[in-house]
């Protein structure tokens, strides 16, 4: 059962395409910790290649996600220290981008934002600072879907499909880190500067280094949400991108496995997210095969298409 519902999962995901047999073989690392608060990113699985130019980011519906009649997606504050810190953010400012009848791009401000950053802000021809969250919402069958979020102030995405037919909305769960990873009391990227283009759905991220990156959203609809990256130079010394996520047990959890396919090998490789150590690989999946208590309608997540130059990209696929 459980390789059936995975190889339905990777199909889902589109992580078998055609375009990732002949990607770059990528190291993964595994740095992730036990906790029993599951509202803390505990999982970390770090991609470095210094040769890797491009690659693509899917955020695709569980393999479970047909059979859900109850969601949950209320926070889990079990054994979770900083609690009432957490609750007692006051309520940020919100600050409309850019809006035309189909997208919106939505910035906040928020008072008590873990981390002081001077990120600029740029969305069309508007510029502002100190915008903590970039949220892109889409809208679908008569109603707005928010489908993608930024923290400029760390480097912070998550991305979600739009809803399946048989929910009206689903949760966010995993996050990721585009560009070059540092730990500065938990692994962050450093942005300079964000500029997204609405004509292109395109973000331009420059970093401190002077390199840059862009992040297209390529793919949207009912089963996945795609991304296409292209730095403008390799990342080296460091992992170019990250997955974080939270794990407590496989019932309450956002990602509970990993599945990798490794240079060369005769099929994928799946573990436990927890004792996943090291891959050298040209596609990560890493997801849920069992529904969760914790948000239950949550995307799986696909790294795959790792190249060394940007390829000629085909139009961008938005589901009307």
């Amino acid at each position: 059962m459980r390789l059936v519902a995975l190889a339905a999962a990777l199909l889902f995901a589109g992580a078998a395409h055609a375009a990732s047999l002949d990607g770059l073989p990528v190291e993964i690392t595994n740095t992730s910790e036990p906790v029993l608060c599951a509202e803390k990113d505990n999982v970390t699985l770090n991609l470095m290649n210094p040769a890797v130019r491009a690659f693509r980011i899917e955020a695709a519906h569980p393999a479970y996600i047909g059979s859900l009649a109850i969601d949950r997606f209320a926070p889990d504050w079990t054994a979770c220290p900083m609690k009432e810190e957490a609750l007692a953010q006051p309520m940020p400012q919100r600050i409309t981008l850019y809006e035309t009848v189909e997208w919106q791009v939505v910035g906040y401000r928020e008072q008590g934002f873990w981390r002081a950053s001077d990120t600029t802000v740029t969305v069309g021809e508007r510029t502002e600072r100190n915008i903590h969250l970039i949220q892109i919402w889409y809208r679908f069958q008569d109603r707005a879907e928010e489908v993608l979020v930024l923290y400029p102030m760390d480097g912070y995405w998550r991305a979600r499909p739009l809803p399946p037919a048989n929910l009206r909305w689903t949760a966010y769960g995993s996050s990721f880190l585009i560009g070059p990873v540092v730990v500065e009391g938990r692994p962050i990227v450093k942005i300079s500067r964000v500029a997204f283009d609405p004509a292109t759905r395109t973000f331009t991220l420059t970093y401190p280094d002077g390199n840059s990156a862009t992040v297209r959203l390529s793919t949207l609809n009912q089963e996945l949400i795609g991304l296409d990256v292209a730095f403008a130079r390799p990342v080296s010394g460091s992992p170019f991108a990250a997955l974080r996520s939270m794990y407590v047990t496989e019932f309450n959890a956002d990602v509970a496995r990993v599945a990798v396919r490794e240079k060369d090998a005769p099929g994928w490789r799946e573990e436990a997210v927890m004792p996943f150590r090291r891959a050298n690989a040209t596609d990560l999946w890493a997801g849920r095969l069992v529904a969760s208590r914790h948000n239950t309608s949550a995307p799986d997540m696909v790294f795959n298409a790792f190249r060394p130059a940007p390829p000629q990209l085909p139009p961008a696929m938005i589901q009307k």
